[in-house]
């Protein structure tokens, strides 16, 4: 699991959002709104693809909402199995908060 968590407002521009996720060196970014969501390189990729310009687009146009969630004692085998079943490279953690966030990569360096 990554951590510190790092968010972006649902408010931001997507260009702050990637810049954001170049800086550190991530892939995704979770937006703190209910429903959970994230915004992801996938998202931004998407946007691009359906001809969209995304400097003019914000963090809302384009996030995932409703995201899949697990608990931080949840076993990567598991982990795996929901990225799997879902079709998902982006997990966060919540306890009763956010807490991290979980990648494939993650999962892929925990299980090798």
């Amino acid at each position: 699991m990554s951590t510190p968590l790092e968010t972006v407002s649902k408010d931001a521009t997507v260009v702050e959002a990637v810049q954001q996720m170049r800086n550190k060196n991530i892939n995704a970014l979770v937006v703190p709104t209910t429903p959970r969501a994230i915004i992801s390189s996938t998202d931004v990729l998407d946007a691009v693809a359906d001809g969209q310009d995304i400097t003019d687009l914000t963090v809302a146009d384009v996030m995932t909402t409703d995201v899949e969630t697990v608990a931080p004692d949840l076993y990567m085998e598991e982990v795996a199995a929901m990225m799997t079943t879902y079709g998902i490279k982006h997990l966060p953690v919540v306890d009763d908060d956010y807490v991290g966030m979980v990648s494939s990569t993650d999962v892929t360096a925990h299980l090798s």
